[in-house]
């Protein structure tokens, strides 16, 4: 499992965000309160942000803990943005891919994070990878189960989906194809935030006045964060807040489709 966070508001040094606060994600790599897979995420970290006038972000990304990076501690301390996504990573698989497996990843304008895992990786996904084009699968960064994840995000923004209608038809795709699999998903393009809950904590913070933070878990203990609820789609601006459940999966037509093979068997 992995913490991650994103914001889109006012200018504000990377640190204030991920380092300063009580329980801020650099704190969340060795003691999360609220993660339900795992204890320690020291498999790796990033950060992307968005410096004014650049849609295209930077990354900072490494492959051990973040309590031992001091530039890490240097760079979110003088470097400020209005937009950023951040997250520390517990590996699926204990040293794949190192660096390219941290999060977040990119492409274009894109930020990307998956917090969880997909049950039966590989094999689960194979069926689903095999609708990506080539180019796109001999060019992932890693070969982790996130970077499967994006790669199919992405080919749908790609196609022209919305970032939230993106998340939403891949999570339920990947949980038709590998029932069991925890997909809290976040991405950011620098203006809005979308993320979905299915299978781990999320929560979000507005305000004060147009900034929003999008969270596996609050980073410190004001009143106003708010849990989004378990198969949600949340998708945010710097001034609303919109939460739609996510369809049943039942409702899929990938599901659908293993339920008509299913009614084909004998009745007893």
């Amino acid at each position: 499992m992995c913490r991650h966070l994103a914001y889109v508001g006012p200018g504000e040094p990377l640190g204030r965000l991920l380092v300063d606060p009580a329980h801020s994600l650099h704190r969340q790599s060795w003691a999360p309160r609220r993660q339900r897979h795992g204890t320690v995420n020291a498999d790796g970290f990033g950060v992307g942000w968005y410096a004014e006038g650049d849609p295209v972000p930077a990354r900072y990304r490494r492959t051990g803990p973040v309590w031992g990076d001091q530039s890490f501690a240097d760079l979110t301390r003088v470097v400020r943005s209005g937009a950023l996504l951040a997250a520390v990573r517990d590996a699926t698989l204990a040293g794949a891919d190192g660096e390219a497996a941290a999060a977040p990843f990119t492409a274009g304008s894109w930020l990307f994070s998956h917090n969880g895992a997909v049950a039966g990786w590989p094999h689960s996904l194979s069926p689903l990878a095999r609708t990506l084009p080539a180019a796109d699968l001999l060019s992932m960064e890693a070969r982790c189960d996130s970077a499967l994840v994006w790669a199919l995000v992405l080919n749908r923004l790609r196609g022209g989906d919305e970032e939230g209608q993106a998340l939403a038809d891949t999570v339920l795709d990947v949980a038709a194809a590998a029932p069991g699999s925890r997909l809290n998903l976040l991405l950011t393009d620098g203006e809005t935030i979308a993320a979905t809950a299915w299978g781990d904590t999320l929560w979000y913070l507005t305000g004060p006045g147009p900034r929003t933070v999008v969270a596996s878990e609050p980073y410190d203990d004001d009143p106003r964060w708010q849990e989004v609820p378990d198969r949600t789609l949340l998708t945010a601006s710097r001034t609303d807040v919109l939460l739609s459940p996510l369809k049943d999966i039942g409702a899929h037509p990938a599901s659908a489709q293993n339920t008509s093979a299913a009614s084909k068997e004998p009745r007893t």
